[in-house]
């Protein structure tokens, strides 16, 4: 809808609020991202962007399942379950945000990681929606080895166990490939995924 020779988008507007804001509290982390800040990376006017989002937790909230979710998804869950394996789609996941890293010549870390390691000792509703994000990548990456256990690729393997490691070993990597700025943890460490993976699945399902 157009008022007064300028466009009214509701909806447009809360959008380029949280991905401003999603850029901003993945970079610099969720407490030092003032609302102030956050309006100006946003270019929205102040009673906008109060408008949609009276208090920093409501944004925060938002942008947790609306710029955190679907870049896990994007990243992980939609890669493992497109692929021909779980080990497969794990590749793909870390060989991608690898290569991402390389163009990028910097590391920011998982913004999903970042944020909980900042937020969860600190507000028990910020936690549990990570907690559901987390719970929701795990689940992707278990279905996936449930299918190919069901299939033959795979024996001997606890799929929820197995994701659960998965998820803890990319994380502990990420962390420590923000740390050295480079990603040689995360190469070394799907490496080891991938041995680990050997233990239990046919040599042409790795």
């Amino acid at each position: 809808m157009v008022i007064g020779g300028r466009t009214n988008d509701p909806e447009g507007m809360r959008r380029k609020i949280i991905d401003a804001s999603f850029a901003v509290m993945s970079r610099d982390g969720y407490t030092a991202s003032s609302m102030h800040h956050l309006r100006d990376a946003s270019n929205v006017s102040s009673g906008a962007f109060a408008h949609h989002f009276p208090s920093k937790k409501a944004l925060g909230l938002c942008v947790i399942r609306e710029g955190i979710a679907p870049a896990v998804a994007d990243a992980w869950i939609i890669p493992v379950s497109r692929a021909t394996s779980a080990p497969a789609g794990i590749r793909d996941a870390f060989c991608t945000i690898i290569a991402e890293l390389e163009r990028n010549g910097s590391v920011s870390g998982c913004p999903l990681n970042n944020l909980a390691v900042e937020l969860s000792s600190h507000d028990p509703e910020l936690r549990l929606e990570m907690d559901a994000i987390f719970q929701n990548w795990r689940a992707a990456i278990a279905s996936k080895l449930r299918d190919d256990l069901d299939a033959g690729l795979a024996s001997d393997l606890d799929p929820q166990k197995a994701a659960m490691f998965v998820v803890a070993v990319y994380s502990g990597a990420m962390t420590m490939a923000k740390a050295s700025q480079t990603a040689a943890p995360l190469l070394d460490s799907l490496s080891e995924l991938i041995n680990y993976f050997r233990l239990s699945y046919r040599p042409d399902a790795i």
